[in-house]
């Protein structure tokens, strides 16, 4: 088992580098804050958790973790993240997940009227996927709304891609009609101001 060296003397701290060394420390979290801290506490504290806690504020746990996990090279981390927290919306339903995949890659032909390098493929909107499920026999309470319906699409990579630009109809021009009726002390862009008496 390794030793961590510690600072015969440790080098002397004014109170603003200790405020400046704290706000450092306030900007990370997890694993990456713990190693600060370790680091910190081995050069300005000689490795000891209680004089961190004294000097910077920090908690001696948090402070003892971090030279632990310096000391062994192991990343420590807490069971919270993965038995807290709402599942996934295909990891709560795999059946209609599955159903969902399969028609996602129904719609992931390519489409035949994008040429050339612009051709891109047609992807099934969130609409139409949360559609699609329904007439297949998925109970509403089962299917996800569409915000939720577009994140899965995204995290399962069949997010919606646009078709070429030059396929898309485009939308007619509307024609400038000038404004007939300006109030008559501001001057019309095609009339001349109006003259005072």
């Amino acid at each position: 088992m390794a030793t961590i060296p510690r600072t015969p003397s440790a080098p002397h701290l004014d109170e603003h580098h200790r405020e400046h060394l704290k706000q450092s420390a306030s900007k990370l979290k997890g694993p990456e804050r713990r190693a600060f801290q370790a680091s910190m506490t081995l050069k300005y504290c000689r490795g000891s958790p209680g004089q961190a806690e004294k000097v910077f504020g920090w908690g001696r746990q948090a402070v003892a973790l971090g030279l632990n996990e310096l000391r062994t090279n192991m990343i420590c981390y807490s069971a919270r993240a993965a038995f807290s927290g709402n599942k996934l919306w295909e990891e709560k339903y795999p059946e209609a997940a599955e159903a969902l995949w399969a028609l996602a890659r129904s719609y992931a032909q390519q489409d035949p009227a994008a040429r050339g390098r612009r051709a891109k493929f047609r992807r099934i909107t969130a609409i139409e996927a949360i559609e699609a499920l329904r007439d297949l026999g998925f109970a509403a309470s089962t299917l996800p709304s569409i915000t939720t319906m577009t994140a899965v699409l995204n995290r399962k990579g069949l997010r919606q891609v646009r078709v070429g630009a030059e396929n898309l109809p485009q939308a007619a021009e509307a024609p400038y009609t000038p404004r007939t009726s300006w109030h008559p002390d501001y001057a019309s862009p095609a009339m001349p101001p109006a003259s005072s008496p």
